[in-house]
């Protein structure tokens, strides 16, 4: 099945760069590439892509403020969105979290990670860098963590408690597996046990519970 991508960014080189390489996949088609919010929300509308690549830093509407109209929208299917950054973050990425983003990509991403991240999120996994998940945390530390709140993990294993603090912490399955000495089947099952106990939609939003009740 052939991805359908839209590429959403301020920086025509970007666009280009990320259309080449995209473009080179036999599996992976991109339908538009455009440079501000407003531009996103209507071409997402007509071409309904199965990823949108969104930049937060855009003219006339920014890339939050768009992402939160495409996932509002009764669309038949809702994109997966891929929020663009900078390796210091912008200052918006939490709340792109909060509204829905399936992950982070850096703006210095390498081809291979670029055409991975594609199908990692059209998958419906969601992209969670550890680099880019530590310097979020770090960003809002003194602003938004509150106190742990350890009872948050209350509904989960001792077992789960290890898998979920490595999920918070951005790594993979296979990472998790090689850390925990566990089959990573045994891990994908624990994964899918803590979101259904803890009421998550994915990894990222896992993510966001770990961060918003001080358990990172």
């Amino acid at each position: 099945m052939t991805i359908r991508v839209l590429i959403a960014d301020d920086q025509a080189l970007v666009r280009e760069g990320f259309r080449l390489i995209l473009e080179r996949q036999d599996d992976i088609e991109v339908v538009a590439d455009v440079g501000d919010g407003v531009q996103a929300i209507e071409s997402t509308v007509a071409l309904a892509p199965d990823v949108v690549l969104m930049d937060v830093r855009m003219p006339e509407l920014d890339g939050i403020s768009a992402m939160r109209a495409i996932l509002e929208r009764p669309l038949a299917s809702s994109p997966r969105i891929v929020v663009l950054t900078t390796f210091d973050l912008d200052e918006y990425v939490y709340d792109a979290l909060q509204a829905g983003a399936a992950g982070f990509l850096l703006k210095d991403v390498s081809p291979e990670q670029l055409v991975a991240a594609v199908r990692i999120v059209r998958s419906g996994q969601a992209l969670f860098s550890p680099a880019v998940t530590e310097r979020l945390v770090a960003s809002y530390t003194t602003a938004r963590r509150p106190g742990a709140d350890h009872q948050a993990l209350a509904p989960l294993s001792e077992r789960e408690v290890e898998v979920f603090d490595l999920v918070a912490r951005g790594r993979s399955n296979t990472e998790i597996a090689d850390a925990l000495f566990l089959a990573e089947t045994t891990v994908k099952s624990h994964v899918a046990h803590i979101l259904t106990k803890l009421d998550l939609r994915d990894r990222v939003q896992a993510v966001i519970y770990a961060y918003e009740h001080g358990l990172l």
